[in-house]
């Protein structure tokens, strides 16, 4: 029976304090409910991009001026029972400043996208010119080296003319000796 006690009793520490159950570390936590949805924060990017591409073309103009128009030309000039926003158009500016709303959001978040695009580009570009200077400047310190090891280095110009001065020389020792004849030959 002591045995059966001790495995029921709560695990203690040496000042009586009640200890929390330990989670193995070899395996993973227990899912944690959350409150809010889960989403994909890079879907969601891709979306608010596309969302702010096609707010900032003519189109989304075009379509938005033929919109307005349609809702004041009928809601001033339509038949009067079926007219739904009056002259100052409350409804119509309710909509245009809710779509402001989030339209807003979202091209910041796409601004935000293409400034951390553009952060790793200015990195990559960066690295990528230190790497161009640094061989740039091996290559120079290399054709530096190839110049001075050509300067001891016998080029054919120096050989020709270093044979020229010895056919030079041995045609000077030559002529001291008396001409051959072509009978002797």
């Amino acid at each position: 029976m002591a045995a059966e006690d001790r495995a029921k009793r709560v695990p203690t520490g040496a000042s009586g304090i009640v200890r929390p159950p330990r989670y193995r570390l070899d395996q993973p936590k227990p899912p944690r409910r959350r409150l809010l949805p889960e989403y994909d924060p890079e879907s969601f990017g891709r979306l608010s991009e596309r969302i702010a591409r096609f707010l900032g073309t003519w189109r989304f103009i075009a379509w938005m001026t033929l919109f307005i128009f349609v809702w004041v030309v009928w809601n001033a000039f339509g038949p009067v029972a079926l007219r739904f926003d009056g002259y100052p158009f409350i409804f119509l500016t309710l909509m245009l400043s809710l779509q402001a709303s989030y339209a807003a959001p979202l091209i910041l978040l796409a601004q935000n996208r293409q400034t951390d695009r553009d952060r790793v580009t200015y990195e990559q570009d960066r690295k990528q010119n230190e790497r161009s200077i640094a061989d740039t400047e091996y290559l120079t310190r290399e054709i530096a080296s190839l110049r001075m090891g050509l300067g001891e280095v016998a080029t054919r110009d120096w050989i020709r003319s270093e044979l020229e001065d010895l056919v030079r020389d041995l045609d000077d020792r030559r002529t001291p000796f008396p001409a051959e004849s072509d009978e002797d030959r």
